[in-house]
């Protein structure tokens, strides 16, 4: 058995991490506890039903014999002991426990103690780490570049806190160089065998958020809200907003002074263009607004099919569609429409058109449903064919030149 002495120091040790780690002092002596029956029986064998108890006051551990008070005959000697045998106050059910401390078990405790204490001190640094960016998680931080591995980039936060960010959360066309300061979008936060890993990006949508709450007090204050966010990261960004006071323009107040607000959120996310779009409940509007900096003569929404037939004017057709298709695509994915543009000289094509294509399509689900439930049931069913489909698209199309001219 170990001295008083160093039972002593051990349990002044423990009290030190506590604190220190903010590590409870109970969990520090139930491990240490569970360290030294594992110690035990490794060393001395698990034939006996051993426990070990730490006392709380003085550190001094001792290893007991536990054994079962029985009113018969015993069945089992290692887990069971006759009352008779047991003596004194002893009843069955009660525990009986026997002393059998090695005595040169203090140099084992030892060890095995500084071996608990470490390794509960890496579990809590694990887990203060984890909290910690859990609680940051959708939010942004900032470290510097710490090195390149297979082309992810590892970052350190705070000087101390490795985190990653992967090859797939850049941006095509940003360069960081090692040691460069780095802000980014805490994506999410997981646990693994080598510690809790955080995982940041640079191309999430809710980098522009954060960026934008940073710069602009209104959206802070929660007076401007942000509805929507569309983004081609690196290139540019869309945002709708909208404003909780009349007398505040959300606009105005995402730019700022000569622009010097939206200025400061594209330095960050080096040179990236952001516009600014007014939100409105109105999904006409809404879109007409989202296609800026194009001009928008007209448009026809398709409730049914999620679509928008878009005119602008002719020399604006470019412009509306935006280099590559990203303006369009951009207004889409603000919108949640599936943006149809035209110029105004083939706009009446393009309805057509795009009629034409909806009765094809309605035509063709209707005969597949004619179809099944003529399989079903085994009835004779008149199946639509496709000379009667184009039939009905015609005389549509037929109509729809009426209602336009005026016949």
């Amino acid at each position: 058995m170990a001295e008083p002495a160093a039972d002593e120091k051990l349990i002044d040790v423990l009290h030190f991490i506590s604190k220190e780690r903010n590590i409870p002092f109970e969990m520090l002596l139930e491990a240490l506890e569970a360290a030294l029956l594992t110690a035990y029986k490794r060393h001395y064998g698990s034939e006996a039903n051993a426990i070990v108890m730490v006392d709380r006051q003085t550190g001094e551990y001792r290893v007991f014999h536990r054994r079962t008070v029985v009113e018969g005959e015993p069945e089992d000697s290692k887990l069971e002991i006759s009352m008779k045998k047991a003596g004194g106050p002893y009843q069955p059910g009660d525990f009986f426990d026997e002393l059998v401390t090695p005595k040169d078990f203090g140099r084992i405790a030892a060890q095995t103690a500084k071996q608990v204490i470490v390794q509960r001190i890496r579990e809590a640094e694990r887990d203060t780490v984890f909290n910690k960016y859990a609680r940051k998680l959708n939010d942004l931080v900032t470290g510097t570049v710490q090195r390149y591995e297979q082309r992810n980039m590892y970052v350190l936060l705070e000087g101390r806190d490795e985190a990653i960010l992967p090859l797939s959360e850049q941006v095509p066309g940003e360069a960081f160089r090692i040691n460069d300061f780095i802000r980014a979008y805490v994506l999410d936060v997981r646990k693994s065998p080598k510690g809790p890993q955080v995982v940041l990006s640079r191309s999430a949508e809710g980098l522009v958020q954060r960026l934008l709450e940073l710069e602009v007090p209104e959206i802070a204050d929660g007076i401007v809200e942000i509805m929507a966010i569309a983004r081609e990261a690196g290139s540019r960004s869309k945002v709708a907003v909208r404003s909780l006071r009349a007398e505040v323009d959300p606009i105005g107040a995402c730019l700022g002074p000569k622009s010097s607000r939206i200025a400061n959120v594209s330095d960050n996310l080096r040179g990236e263009k952001i516009d600014v779009i007014r939100h409105d409940v109105d999904s006409q509007t809404f879109i007409m607004n989202a296609l800026a900096p194009a001009k928008v003569i007209n448009v026809e929404l398709f409730e049914d099919d999620g679509v928008a037939l878009v005119v602008v004017p002719d020399y604006q057709l470019s412009l509306a569609i935006g280099r590559d298709g990203q303006n369009v695509r951009l207004a889409a994915h603000l919108t949640g429409w599936r943006l149809d543009i035209a110029s105004e000289a083939e706009a009446d094509e393009a309805r057509e058109r795009y009629l034409a294509e909806r009765v094809a399509r309605e035509g063709g689900d209707e005969t597949a449903t004619i179809e099944a439930e003529a399989g079903e049931e085994g009835e004779d069913v008149e199946v639509t064919t496709e000379a009667t489909v184009d039939e009905e698209l015609i005389r549509k199309l037929e109509e729809f030149r009426r209602e336009r001219l005026g016949e």
